[in-house]
């Protein structure tokens, strides 16, 4: 059950890495809001390998913002909502309250993740992050990868933006 928890998890922050529509809503754009939609996949090498795909919704900023992951048939696998002193999770009927992104993102997968320069990435913006990767040459054209090479396991994260 824990490693079931810690996978999804590590799906939903992964994604911001990078991911369900307001359970009973759809997510609305926002005029002058950055917003993101397409396909994400998380590989994770090492002895317990896993991988994990999902389509994904994502506005806002590293500041205040909102993801939204959905299964291959668009059914809702989870919502994450974050501002400054709060973040929340909810998945599988279940609510989770954070202090903020960076702890729900790091409580969830066991790893801190580099949020803020997910959102530089998908901007265009080649922010460096200690241990990770991103490869940018791809993103005119939809398309955006990182891989983590520190702190081991290795891990790669593949975006496909909607055009």
């Amino acid at each position: 059950m824990k490693h079931l928890a810690r996978r999804t998890g590590l799906l939903l922050c992964i994604a911001l890495l990078s991911g369900c529509a307001h359970l009973g809503t759809t997510t609305q754009r926002t005029e002058g809001t950055p917003f993101w939609s397409g396909r994400l996949a998380l590989q994770i090498e090492g002895s317990a390998a896993q991988s994990f795909s999902a389509g994904f919704e994502l506005k806002g900023s590293a500041q205040t913002g909102e993801l939204n992951l959905f299964n291959p048939l668009g059914g809702t696998v989870a919502r994450m909502a974050w501002q400054p002193g709060s973040a929340t999770l909810l998945a599988r009927g279940e609510t989770r309250q954070f202090d903020s992104l960076t702890s729900l993102v790091e409580q969830a997968t066991g790893a801190p993740l580099p949020v803020a320069a997910l959102f530089d990435w998908l901007r265009g913006d080649n922010t460096a992050v200690a241990g990770w990767q991103a490869d940018l040459s791809q993103l005119a054209d939809g398309r955006l990868s990182a891989v983590r090479s520190q702190p081991p396991p290795t891990a790669m994260l593949r975006v496909v933006i909607d055009q």
